[in-house]
Order: C-alpha cells, then structure tokens, then sequence
C-alpha cells in the first residue's frame, strides 16, 4: 500500500474515533437540566429565637441596655457577677424605688418548654424571676415593691447552655392622688400648714396679735363653726431660763391665755383643749435673745 493511501486511512480512522467518543462521552455537556417544580417543596420559615434586653421604662425611669441577666439551661439561679451595665440599671433602679415607695414592678421570668423545672414554683420561669427578685432585694431594694409570675415559651435565644436575658420588668401605673375638694378639709390643711402662733414676752402670758394672726384666729372660728366635731389644741412653750417646773406652768398658763383669747371670738371652751411642753421643744437657739423669743409661744391647730 503506498504511503498516500495509509495516509487517508489514517485520517478515516481518526474521523470515525473521534465521533465514537463524542456521541458516548460528550452529548450530555449540552442537555439541560430540568426545571424544578417549585410548588412541591415545601418552603420552611425558621422562628427567630427571642430576647428581651434589660429595660427599664415607668413614669420616671428610663434605662436601656443590651445585656440582661442570665440563665443555665434547666437552672432557676441567676448567673453571677451580672454585667456592669445591668448592675448599673439595678441601681437606677433602687435610686428610683426609694424616691417613689408606692411603685410596684412585675418581673416576668421565661423559660423554655423543653427545659426541666425542679423547683417547688409552677415553673421554670416563676422561680427564675424570684431569684431576680432575691437578686434585687440583696442589693437594697424592697421585696415589698416586687411582683413575680413566670411565662413558658418555645424557643428563647441562647449562647452554648446560657439564657440571655429570659426576663423582662413592667411598672405598675400609679393612680394620682385624688384632688382635695371639701372647703373645710382644705381648710384644716391650711390651719394646721402654717398655724396660729402666739408670741409672748419673758414671764408674761399677754399678746398683741397682727393682721395675719387675726386672720387666722377668723379661719379657726369659721372653722369651729361648721365643723362641729373638731377640737382646736394649744400648745404652750417656754424658753430655758428658770427652773423647768416653773417653765412647764408659764406654758400651761400661755395656753390657757390662747384658749380664753379663742373663747372670747366665739369658740366654745370645752372644744379648746391646752398642754404645755415648757421648755422641751424649742425652735430657736436659747443662748440668743432673738431665739428665746421664738421659744415663748403658743402653737393653735386643730386636732
């Protein structure tokens, strides 16, 4: 055979080869892949676990950070230290409870429904939120201005075998106190706020009485006069000179002054009781001339 003619059958080989390999080894590469029925496969929407930070919000507070306290899966104690700023709203907390004693706060506490409660509360989450409980009133707080309940719930946000923060604070709104309307409980306020109070000079039991004086000696008689079971008291005081006995009885008789005096615009007597504390309760400083005179007097107020 001469070489032109192995030539082209070397090409015939080589062409019937490469389309053998062709057709049994590449018509796949350019098959398409089938569409994927999408209305088949369920569509599966994870539930965020939740977290609630550590707030703090009622009339008159308002402190936000977020951290919170925090729990061991299964465990009702609260995990110890607390960060800096949680223990910094606790006492914002306290600072707050002190200054308004009527306020009551619900601690909520959650837990998760697959975590084991092996506490004597009903569950998981009412024991972890008196242990807050137990927590604040360890750092100065009153036990008598907490409320406790617990929550069970599916899912809660964890790091590891940690809680955070499974606990939130509601504050309770305080009813304003109502207004007073009644003339003459009004008027008793104003009687016994700023009272009638007589000056005397040394060892005598006389007085002259101002314009104010009078006027409040007329809201004591209008006073007396439309509330008929009231009792006015006069207390008599004395500065330190002397003996004290002689000072309890130059009280006594300043009263007794004050009570006549009150008798003599219209009030009955029998309703005007006196006492005397002599020299026991001053109100100015007794080494002074201008304290003495303070301390001889008689203070009128409604029982």
């Amino acid at each position: 055979m001469s070489k032109k003619a192995l030539y082209l059958l070397g090409i015939a080989i080589t062409i019937i080869l490469g389309t053998f390999l062709y057709v049994n080894f590449c018509c796949n590469c350019t098959m398409k892949t089938p569409a994927v029925d999408t209305e088949k496969v369920p569509v599966v929407v994870a539930q965020d676990a939740i977290f609630v930070p550590f707030i703090l919000n009622g009339s008159g507070i308002d402190y936000h950070t977020n951290d919170n306290i925090k729990f061991l899966k299964n465990s009702f104690a609260v995990v110890l230290p607390v960060s800096d700023s949680v223990s910094i709203g606790v006492e914002n907390l306290k600072t707050f409870l002190i200054a308004n004693p009527k306020q009551k706060v619900t601690i909520t506490g959650y837990a998760t429904s697959d975590e084991k409660n092996t506490t004597t509360y009903e569950n998981l989450g009412l024991a972890r939120a008196n242990d807050i409980k137990k927590f604040f009133v360890s750092k100065g707080l009153s036990a008598s201005q907490f409320d406790t309940k617990g929550t069970i719930i599916d899912k809660w946000k964890t790091s590891s075998d940690t809680l955070l923060g499974p606990a939130e604070y509601t504050f309770e709104v305080l009813e304003a106190a109502p207004a007073i309307t009644d003339e003459w409980v009004i008027l008793k306020d104003k009687i016994n706020g700023d009272p009638l109070i007589l000056h005397f000079s040394t060892n005598k039991s006389s007085n002259n009485l101002s314009d104010a004086e009078k006027q409040k000696v007329a809201d004591l008689v209008k006073y007396m006069e439309h509330v008929k079971g009231a009792v006015i008291l006069a207390v008599g005081h004395s500065d330190n000179v002397g003996n004290r006995d002689s000072n309890v009885a130059l009280g006594q008789k300043r009263a007794e002054f004050s009570k006549n005096y009150l008798s003599k615009k219209g009030i009955d007597g029998s309703r005007i009781t006196t006492e005397s504390k002599g020299p026991d309760e001053p109100i100015g400083e007794n080494t002074t001339p201008e304290g003495k005179a303070d301390n001889r007097r008689t203070v009128i107020t409604i029982k």
